[in-house]
């Protein structure tokens, strides 16, 4: 059945009025798939026909059809005989085969259009505004289908259906597919994101189908709540019928919590004085002093550094370690994340006096400055809409080059010491549009725009913006950037892509964290307190029955692998032998340097980002044959073992007793006592070895190499 969308696309009134090729053509064309990249709106088009990709420029589409190929695309004369209904139909042989038929509505657009003289797309035509689909979400039954309806409001007031006209897809086919008209089926149990793209408008239907479980209330009561994140994980939990696992031991606890927060393991006596503490609070005190300590800094230091692409490659190195205190300063301040942002964007100066400038000395060129800044600090991925409109998002090509004209007037000149560069707001100076050939009025995304002849500063401009309250993009991406380190996984994954294609697994909980971290002044700090605490990064790895499968709604800890920088500081942590790393002090750990260009086989093999792009998907945690190589016979953890000045000699020298050196590896390596059995089998091992001590070297430095290279210790769970 026909929505009334169909009615208002109908003859009668097409008959009345004017078929617009903006709002009513381009659709034709988008829906058929004419203008998709498989298609004519492939980069060289097809057959010396060439669209824009989905319709982002209605007068370059318009010009194709009408004045290309000698006019016969469209023929006002008969416009029956034109190509582009001949082709369409396969009237005559179309390599893209048939697209619709003569009787219908499709054909009565265009053919309409052409009859009506082919008027071209007007300055004043309406444009969509904002999408609304019915039903938003819903709870269905196993095998359901649902029909969507989607309503566009135009600039003139406006709204009509356009359910038939949308392009549906879905994030998991597994769960649900969609066909062309919005009808939706359920094909197995989870949730499903169907989204819905219109005259580069995006918009989501979110449809549930629970798991097929068995789950007793009481697994839900059991569940400690600790604070809002919890209610709102438990309400998706019950729509799912998942059971949370749960609570994780003491133990685990606090060796999770020391890498996740610090990229630290606990020391032996941290872990034994922790154990023995029957405070009921000891938890939270514990994650409070953790916050407070230097390796804290070291750690986000360290992140924020990866986000910024502080790098000697591109930098002096004067200039690099500027940047990089700068940013350790910021962290150790807990300076807020808006602020962070404004101070970057707002200074002038020397790169070497203020160390935020290095930024603009690392992005010169205004378009990589705005497709880098946008999405380190807004999660969002705008290169494609450099060259078209974005086709998985709702930014344009024109929304593009308003933004990168916000850039375009930074200057940049060398100063009076090595390596140094003042940054300062030009006067003049543009980015065009590549087709346009002309500047856009500096304007941030879904933002107000500057006058194209203001002298005054447009990074102002574009910090107001950044840091507004009402930007829904700043707060949402550092929350899911802090959440994703902690919880293994973002609300939104890819941690750095929160187009609205790209919906977050849990949006209530989003939303509320967002709202809670702008509302307490962009405290990070106060943020990775409030998501430390809660209940769900405190339940277990452990599986249970119903969710075993579950890696996206946080009902168990989501085991990950740690990152190379912080496996290595904990071998050298363990055994008690820093690593060396050139041109930095004896002692440095991987996580204090500040520069990626640092040589170390170890960390490149284990995926440690060069800092070329602001992308996280740089970072990698893929396992590799080197990284086999280098753990299991490789110099790094072999000589650390093996040194006389390590724990693995001093142990020995101290004359310890089988079970205490037993204790104290486990306490260093896992965070925990051994078992019984555990200890049982190796007291066997070390007992032989009494009377030689090096034989008995040999043996804790072979017990030591097996837990150093087994999953225990490469994980965090």
């Amino acid at each position: 059945m026909r929505s009334l969308g169909l009615f208002l696309f109908s003859g009668a009134l097409l008959a009345q009025t004017p078929v617009s090729f903006r709002n009513q053509v381009i659709p034709v064309l988008t829906k058929m798939g004419c203008n998709q990249g498989a298609c004519h709106g492939a980069l060289a088009g097809k057959n010396g026909f060439k669209l824009t990709l989905r319709g982002y420029d209605p007068d370059a589409d318009y010009d194709t059809l009408t004045r290309q190929a000698v006019g016969r695309r469209v023929s006002l004369a008969d416009p029956a005989s034109s190509l582009i209904l001949q082709k369409a139909t396969f009237g005559i042989p179309h390599g893209g085969g048939k697209k619709f038929a003569k009787d219908s509505l499709e054909y009565k657009i265009i053919f309409d259009w052409i009859a009506g003289g082919a008027p071209p797309p007007l300055a004043n035509d309406p444009e969509v505004v904002s999408l609304e689909v019915t039903p938003a979400k819903a709870v269905l039954a196993p095998g359901a289908e649902q029909q969507l309806a989607v309503r566009a409001k135009y600039s003139n007031g406006k709204v009509e259906d356009v359910t038939h006209w949308v392009k549906y897809s879905s994030n998991a086919d597994a769960v649900a597919s969609v066909d062309e008209a919005g009808k939706v089926k359920m094909n197995g149990t989870g949730e499903v994101a169907i989204t819905l793209y219109y005259q580069s408008r995006v918009l989501y239907s979110r449809l549930t189908v629970p798991f097929a479980n068995k789950v007793d209330e009481a697994s839900y009561a059991k569940f400690e709540r600790k604070n809002f994140i919890d209610d709102l994980a438990l309400t998706k939990w019950k729509s799912l019928r998942l059971a949370p696992s749960g609570p994780v031991s003491d133990a685990g606890f606090l060796r999770r919590a020391y890498l996740d927060a610090a990229g630290i393991l606990p020391s032996a006596e941290e872990v034994e004085q922790f154990l023995a503490d029957k405070s009921p609070d000891k938890r939270a005190k514990m994650i409070d002093q953790l916050l407070e300590r230097d390796e804290f800094v070291d750690y986000w230091a360290y992140k924020w550094s990866d986000l910024l692409l502080v790098s000697s490659k591109k930098l002096r190195t004067n200039t690099m370690w500027s940047f990089y205190y700068w940013i350790r300063d910021s962290v150790k301040q807990n300076k807020p994340w808006d602020q962070f942002a404004r101070d970057i964007f707002t200074a002038s100066g020397s790169n070497r006096e203020n160390g935020a400038l290095n930024y603009f000395v690392l992005h010169k060129d205004p378009i990589l400055l705005s497709e880098n800044a946008t999405q380190a600090f807004l999660g969002q991925r705008l290169t494609c809409a450099r060259c078209h409109n974005h086709p998985l998002e709702k930014w344009t090509q024109k929304q593009y080059y308003q933004l990168a004209n916000l850039f375009a007037r930074i200057g940049v000149k060398s100063g009076p010491e090595g390596g140094e560069s003042i940054i300062f707001a030009k006067t003049s100076g543009d980015v065009n549009h590549p087709k346009l050939l002309r500047p856009l009025a500096p304007t941030p995304l879904d933002g107000d725009a500057m006058p194209l002849d203001s002298t005054d500063d447009r990074r102002a401009h574009f910090a107001k913006w950044l840091t507004d309250k009402k930007n829904p993009f700043f707060g949402r991406n550092l929350v899911n950037r802090v959440f994703g380190n902690f919880l293994g996984r973002g609300l939104v994954d890819p941690i750095d892509d929160l187009r609205a294609t790209n919906p977050a697994s849990n949006e209530e909980m989003l939303a509320a964290l967002t709202k809670d971290f702008v509302d307490h002044g962009y405290d990070v700090k106060r943020l990775i307190r409030t998501v430390m605490n809660s209940g769900i990064y405190q339940l277990s790895s452990e599986a249970n029955a119903t969710n075993q499968n579950d890696n996206v709604f946080y009902s168990k800890y989501i085991v990950k692998r740690l990152p190379g920088e912080v496996i290595l500081d904990a071998m050298s942590q363990v055994t008690g032998v820093p690593s060396v790393f050139a041109g930095y002090p004896a002692g440095t750990r991987a996580m204090q340097l500040p520069d990626s260009q640092v040589q170390s086989q170890f960390l490149s093999s284990f995926g440690r980002p060069p800092r070329q792009i602001c992308d996280a998907g740089e970072r990698s945690s893929d396992p590799s044959i080197p990284q086999a190589l280098h753990v299991i016979n490789g110099d790094t953890l072999n000589k650390k073992l093996s040194a006389a000045e390590g724990y693995v000699s001093l142990l020995i020298k101290l004359g310890l007793s089988d079970k205490r050196i037993i204790e104290h590896m486990y306490l260093s390596a896992f965070s925990r006592y051994p078992t019984e059995q555990e200890s049982t089998s190796l007291s066997v091992l070390l007992k032989t070895t009494r009377t030689n001590k090096d034989q008995r070297k040999q043996a804790v430095e072979d017990m030591m190499w097996a837990m150093l290279t087994g999953k225990e210790f490469l994980f965090n769970y």
